[in-house]
């Protein structure tokens, strides 16, 4: 199934490997990336190389609204348009609650919540008339919070908001579904085995998941689920049952 994906924060991690597989299900690809320009190259030169111009690179500041709508225009003349939006690019770290700064706070909001709808926005027109679908990477500490990550668990729970929401705006036409990623990659920050083990304790299948969990989710919203929109797909090895 060819489809004409634009997936944010492409570069690495869960974004390369949803380009991966997406890419591997005869879809092209638009990797965005903000400043990981060597593993963009690379992974799109690897694409490439399996099926010639089947991928392309674009950079952008999605917190620049000037370059988020560059972004779009640029993606809006590849192939004809964009079938598809994977909102992935996401900023992760820790603060605490006494210490949280304006600056985390509109970096964590804006990567995670502003960017998504204002790219939804720019791109719905195009994707209403081509039918086609949102996909946004949101996280299961978007139900109950994630303690000394105030502002990032705020900013998913907007994302899981606005899954909803747009499902009403953007239906009939367009599907808005989203991805909520359990225990699939530590952060690259150094995380001790102590605490990857009291994660795991808690997990019902006794183990971590991998990104491809992840892309597999993503593909199947895109691809197989007609009649769902506005939901929440968990992947999580069952992590949630035990909160």
């Amino acid at each position: 199934m060819q489809k004409n994906v634009l997936i944010t924060g492409a570069a690495k991690r869960i974004g390369a490997t949803c380009a991966r597989f997406l890419h591997a299900e005869g879809c092209n690809i638009i990797l965005h990336y903000r400043s990981s320009l060597d593993d963009a190259e690379l992974l799109c030169a690897e694409l490439n190389k399996i099926r010639a111009d089947s991928t392309v690179l674009i950079q952008a500041d999605l917190l620049n609204v000037v370059e988020l709508h560059a972004l779009v225009d640029k993606a809006s003349e590849v192939w004809g348009g964009v079938d598809v939006l994977v909102n992935n690019a996401s900023a992760f770290y820790p603060t605490v609650f006494a210490d949280v700064s304006e600056a985390q706070w509109d970096e964590l909001m804006g990567s995670n919540l502003k960017a998504p709808f204002f790219l939804a926005k720019a791109l719905s027109s195009i994707l209403l008339k081509k039918q086609g679908c949102i996909v946004n990477i949101v996280d299961i500490h978007a139900d109950r919070g994630l303690k000394d990550y105030s502002v990032y668990s705020i900013a998913k729970a907007g994302l899981v908001a606005m899954t909803k929401v747009l499902a009403k705006e953007l239906g009939p036409l367009v599907r808005v579904n989203a991805v909520a990623p359990g225990a699939i990659l530590w952060p690259e920050a150094d995380v001790s085995e102590a605490d990857k083990q009291a994660t795991l304790q808690r997990v019902v299948l006794n183990r971590s998941g991998d990104a491809s969990d992840i892309a597999k989710a993503v593909w199947f919203l895109i691809a197989n689920a007609d009649y769902m929109t506005g939901q929440v797909l968990t992947v999580d090895g069952g992590r949630t049952l035990n909160y």
